[in-house]
């Protein structure tokens, strides 16, 4: 990891900090995509909870 060094060539215990930058919105077809998994997750927990609770 990168560290901050002052004139004399010691290093500075505070670590560079990374460029930031703005997010970009989502398009559409990503909230498409984020929506089927977020309902594909949701039916695959709630089906194995369901399957567990038929086994005990």
């Amino acid at each position: 990891m990168p560290y901050t060094t002052e004139d004399r060539g010691l290093v500075n215990n505070f670590a560079v900090e990374p460029k930031s930058y703005a997010a970009e919105p989502a398009s559409d077809q990503k909230k498409t995509l984020n929506m089927a998994l977020t309902v594909g997750g949701v039916l695959l927990v709630v089906g194995l909870c369901a399957f567990a609770a038929t086994l005990s």
